[in-house]
């Protein structure tokens, strides 16, 4: 019996449901299997079913970046063991293997001979021995002159002047940094590693070869920075007029191409044909000659024109359905006027033949001629025709337009031609474009997110897959921003998990855009933090804090925790680079100053904590002092009075946790204050200077005879002020008056007490008042101001207190002569020199009698 197989070995099994998920097992069966996902093969994509997220880790520098779809790369500081060991150098094989799979891969079928190079050997042999002396050459010549056809050649003969070989890299959409890093990979195997600026620029200055450079983009002094970078590199560049020339001193070697003579235009007409021509075919080569200027890319087109020409006239009438043709009568001629006589192509038509030409072709490759029009010109990889066109046999269509002229390669990858997308989109082949470029889209959202596409292999075909992205943008449809969305979110990984990093922040860029305009704030904050991170691994302090503040923000709206904590640390490391402070005049969080014994020093503030609030730091700062706390400090600080208020204290409570911490610091301050300020305005700090006994007086009134403040200057009695002359001049201890001895003015009479007298304190109004209705009622058990001690009213009955007695509010303790003085125990907490008096001032004049009532305490 089959271990594997419940049943016989002699029936078929075939029809089994057993072991099948989804069918009937039977009891006691073992583990099912899963079925196969059925993989599209038509233009209908569907989801791809959930799964686990494909995570990769690579070293950029000294950060170690974890590529996460989901929630955003994580980026720490690389740890040592991690730090990837010195690249090496590749081999002579490595180095062929590596540049085989960065070239365009050759469609299936015959296809017709390149043409030979032809009067270009002046060139190409100048070309070689510039080269063979380190100089840099930049070929310049329009579109279409044959600059590609020209470097190939010279590549071919310089492939042993320098130690590493020759590299062949493309300019197209391709920054500085972006060539520097293709050329450190093509020469050292670092898989998963991206150096840095400093290493990148230190390992590629080791680098001798032959940089064999096509549709370079950039010129002048961006251009001498990639020549600088590189000393050892002797560069071949091409370019097309309308670039910018190199400097002067950078001794870049000049070679101008010019279109073919008349007689080398023909040659190349035979020898796309692979026959001579006719005297009316050689007629309408020399018209197209003088219109194309001998542009080589017009003549093989124009062999394709004929031999498109030949075909359509020996072609039979009938085919069977397989293609072949059927017996036709032998008055059928091929000559005879049924149609088959083809006339030769107009002048117009053989200056811009693409529409010609696409008419000819199979409905295939005009379909893969409309989903090149849609993309801009960047044609979809041979793989993905079928799928994209809905024809088995569509990768075949490729190799039609490569024979017919239209296209041409760019990098690892094809383009149509010059002038083809023009002649194209005015013919009608753009009608659709929006539909096709969202087809393309969802084609590349399932395939670049399927388990068995490995980065390398997305990122070559980057280009492809941001034309169809970018073409979304902003949509004939209202599901297009969305489906370029879904596409960028999809595609960024993988192109960073890829090392193109240039088409990971062309992608999250678009992705952002679209984001916005579909209102998916999740996406949006997605992308900020992606960067973010991609601005921190290449230095870039400012617009990573920003992009990562921005999405932690959306985040932070949405209570994503785990995306916000992603950004939270991707932000800790930008500030941790930065080292200074923060734009807008912030500063690192300064805490608050702890509590501190009285007499000790404050220690001073902590600058390693954390970042302070986008309010900013308090620049004021208010020390009080509490009675009951022991003599401790509190210290807070505070926004100067007059200051304008930050515009950003609204950010203050965005989320972070230290913000609310301050926040609740600064409400409990405030609340102590209060009470300090509260506590202080009751105290009683009046003393008159003698020892440590202070002497409670009675406040200034406006009835008595003592002249309070607003006693009235014509009044006979001759009362002043407290401490005043009549005159208004303070008095001095050597006037009459101010001797501190008993019964004088401000000290009481030996029997008389101490207590405060006048309405607040018998109940019962003063009756001396000297004008009725001006007089203010004193307030209960109000002290006196310190240093201003009044004298009692004459006339007004005072209050005495039992020495047992314990006063509501504070008071003094009266002075040893007077009654009614206290223990030691109730006397309060010793005032501050800074607020005691050392003289005591006194009324001037006599102090009028007074009738003393004692009575108890209630």
């Amino acid at each position: 019996m089959d271990p594997k197989s419940r049943g016989p070995e002699e029936f078929s099994h075939a029809d089994d449901t057993v072991g099948v998920a989804g069918a009937h097992a039977e009891p006691g069966a073992g583990p099912q299997r899963p079925p196969r996902d059925k993989e599209p093969a038509t233009a209908d994509f569907g989801q791809r079913a959930a799964g686990l997220a494909r995570t990769v880790q690579l070293v950029a520098g000294d950060f170690l970046l974890t590529v996460n779809p989901v929630d955003g790369s994580e980026i720490e500081n690389c740890p040592p063991g991690r730090i990837p060991a010195r690249a090496e150098r590749r081999d002579p094989v490595e180095r062929s293997e590596h540049e085989r799979a960065a070239r365009p891969p050759l469609p299936p079928g015959l296809m017709t001979p390149a043409p030979a190079l032809l009067e270009r050997k002046e060139e190409r042999a100048r070309l070689v021995r510039l080269l063979g002396r380190g100089r840099s050459v930049r070929v310049t010549g329009p579109a279409g002159s044959g600059r590609s056809a020209l470097l190939d050649t010279v590549a071919g003969d310089c492939a042993e002047l320098a130690p590493d070989g020759v590299v062949r890299l493309s300019g197209h959409r391709r920054s500085p940094t972006d060539l520097l890093h293709e050329l450190y990979a093509t020469v050292f195997d670092a898989p998963l590693h991206r150096p840095d600026r400093a290493t990148l620029l230190d390992r590629v200055h080791e680098i001798g070869a032959v940089v064999v450079l096509d549709d370079l983009e950039f010129g002048g002094a961006t251009l001498e920075e990639l020549l600088l970078a590189t000393p050892e590199c002797a560069y071949l560049l091409a370019a097309t007029p309308d670039v910018q020339a190199p400097h002067t001193d950078s001794h870049v070697e000049e070679v101008f191409l010019s279109g073919l003579g008349r007689g080398a235009s023909l040659e190349l007409l035979e020898q796309a044909v692979d026959r001579p021509l006719t005297d009316e075919e050689a007629n309408w080569a020399g018209d197209l000659w003088f219109e194309s200027e001998g542009l080589p890319l017009r003549f093989v087109q124009a062999g394709a024109l004929l031999r498109q020409r030949d075909r359509l006239r020996g072609e039979g009438t009938s085919v069977d359905p397989y293609g072949f043709p059927v017996d036709e009568p032998a008055e059928a001629s091929v000559f005879s006027g049924e149609g088959r006589d083809i006339a030769l192509p107009t002048l117009g038509e053989g200056a811009a033949p693409a529409a010609l030409l696409a008419s000819r072709l199979s409905e295939a490759a005009r379909d893969t001629l409309r989903f090149a029009v849609a993309l801009g010109g960047e044609v979809p990889h041979q793989a993905h025709l079928p799928a994209l066109v809905g024809d088995t046999h569509a990768d075949a269509s490729l190799g039609e337009l490569l024979d017919s002229g239209l296209l041409s390669p760019v990098g690892a990858r094809y383009r149509l031609a010059a002038g083809v997308l023009t002649q194209l989109e005015n013919s009608g082949y753009a009608t659709g474009a929006g539909e096709l470029a969202h087809t393309a889209a969802r084609h590349y959202t399932w395939w670049t997110g399927h388990p068995s596409v490995t980065p390398e292999r997305a990122a070559t075909e980057a280009d492809g897959v941001l034309a169809s992205m970018s073409a979304l943008l902003p949509g004939d449809g209202p599901d297009h921003p969305a489906a370029a969305v879904e596409l960028a979110r999809t595609a960024a990984p993988v192109f960073a998990a890829g090392l193109h990093w240039g088409a990971w922040e062309r992608a999250l860029r678009v992705g952002s855009e679209a984001a916005r305009l579909t209102g998916e704030v999740a996406e949006e904050a997605y992308f900020h933090h992606e960067l973010g991170v991609l601005a921190l691994c290449n230095g870039g302090l400012d617009r990573a804090r920003a992009e990562l503040e921005a999405s932690i923000g959306l985040r932070g709206a949405l209570s994503d925790k785990r995306g916000t904590v992603a950004g939270r640390r991707a932000l800790a490391l930008v500030e941790d680079r930065s080292g200074g402070p923060l734009p807008g005049g912030r500063t690192p969080l300064t805490p608050m100053t702890p509590l501190t014994p009285m007499g000790d020093e404050p220690p001073g503030p902590r600058h390693e904590e954390l970042q302070s609030p986008p309010m900013g730091t308090p620049s004021a700062v208010v020390t009080a002092q509490l009675p009951d706390a022991g003599g401790a400090l509190i210290t807070r600080r505070d926004i100067p009075v007059g200051a304008a208020m930050p515009k950003a204290r609204r950010a203050l409570f965005g989320g972070a946790k230290r913000n609310l911490v301050a926040a609740g610091a600064g409400a409990l301050l405030a609340a102590v204050l209060g009470t300090v300020v509260t506590l202080g305005a009751t105290s009683n700090h009046d003393g008159d200077g003698q020892g440590d006994d202070v002497t409670q007086q009675q406040s200034a009134t406006d009835g008595d005879g003592d002249g309070g403040p607003d006693a009235d200057p014509d009044d006979p009695s001759g009362s002043a002020a407290p401490g005043h002359h009549k005159s208004g001049g303070p008095v001095s201890p050597s006037r009459p008056g101010a001797t501190g001895k008993p019964g004088a003015s401000g000290q009481p009479l030996p029997g008389t007490s101490a207590t405060p007298s006048g309405p607040g304190a018998s109940g019962h109004p003063s009756p001396g008042s000297s004008k009725p209705g001006s007089s203010k009622p004193s307030t209960p058990g109000r002290p006196t101001r310190p240093g201003t001690p009044s004298s009692p009213a004459a006339g007004s009955p005072t209050q005495s207190k039992s020495p047992t007695d314990t006063p509501s509010t504070p008071s003094a303790p009266a002075s040893p002569s007077g009654g009614g003085g206290t223990s030691p125990s109730d006397k309060p907490p010793p005032v501050s020199p800074a607020s005691s008096s050392p003289t005591s001032t006194v009324p001037a004049g006599p102090t009028p009698p007074t009738t003393s009532t004692t009575t108890s305490a209630p």
